[in-house]
């Protein structure tokens, strides 16, 4: 129930991400007989949500949320820095997924900035996000992994922007719509750490999630809460300014945030000392 709350109002403008995660996280922890660990992957530029939905999912589960000893986050610039040392990382990565879901079958483990992880290396976890009852005595069908990647995020503005010029609203597009064109998107990106990946080519990958690009309506949204949550009382004018600093694409219509939300906090700075 959290969960579904915390996506409704705290989320803006992904339809499809409140949906899709809440049915997947909450028929995922109430099967008892789980065949594999869940796994998503969540897609879309920049300052659409993706760490806020993951941040949301660990506060749904465990009480320290993304504090918790059981919730694991690897950054791929700063865990996976070299290709030199892709073995090592394997190695590593291995170790400490076995490691800690020996301690806690229900780990949360997630991968931050996909698109920037070398090539290959999240390959080296696919037996724990496979079919497996057991792997050398450990058993990973009750642990989550979520990716967070750019990855795929023109693919989704295209089919965005195709049901905009024909009058068609964003609430409109289905998960059907993008999902299998947004996987194969990411699968033949070489700058994607899924690039021509095996967890996505034997389909361990249970939901490619996509976040829309951000209307200036979903800006206002943002500007509203993050003034609230720093308890003030709504400025509608600041709100508007703030909306209107901010660039949009494509450079004709000027219908999508580039950066989403993601530099309302600091801009709020501005007015707010």
């Amino acid at each position: 129930a959290a969960l579904q709350e915390n996506l409704d109002k705290k989320l803006f403008g992904q339809h499809l991400v409140s949906k899709v995660v809440v049915k997947a996280v909450r028929g995922f922890l109430n099967n008892t007989k789980a065949k594999k660990p869940l796994a998503l992957s969540l897609h879309g530029w920049t300052g659409t949500g993706k760490n806020f939905v993951s941040k949301i999912v660990a506060e749904s589960i465990y009480k320290r949320g993304l504090q918790s000893k059981y919730v694991h986050q690897f950054v791929a610039t700063l865990h996976f820095p070299h290709a030199h040392s892709i073995n090592l990382y394997k190695d590593q990565l291995q170790s400490w997924i076995r490691g800690n879901v020996s301690i806690c079958p229900r780990s949360l483990f997630i991968f931050d900035e996909m698109d920037k992880m070398h090539a290959g290396l999240i390959d080296s976890i696919k037996p724990f996000l496979d079919y497996y009852e057991l792997l050398d005595g450990v058993s990973y069908r009750q642990a989550i992994f979520i990716f967070l990647s750019n990855a795929g995020a023109e693919k989704i503005t295209e089919v965005a922007l195709d049901f905009w010029r024909n009058g068609r609203t964003r609430e409109d597009i289905q998960l059907t719509d993008i999902q299998n064109a947004l996987s194969v998107s990411v699968f033949n990106n070489k700058n994607s750490g899924f690039w021509h990946s095996t967890l996505i080519d034997r389909n361990l990958i249970d939901y490619f999630i996509p976040f829309l690009p951000l209307e200036y309506k979903h800006v206002k949204m943002c500007v509203r809460v993050e003034i609230e949550s720093r308890g003030y009382a709504v400025d509608e004018d600041i709100v508007s300014r703030i909306a209107d600093e901010m660039t949009y694409f494509p450079r004709e219509e000027r219908i999508y945030s580039d950066k989403g939300c993601k530099t309302v906090d600091a801009k709020l700075d501005y007015y707010y000392d």
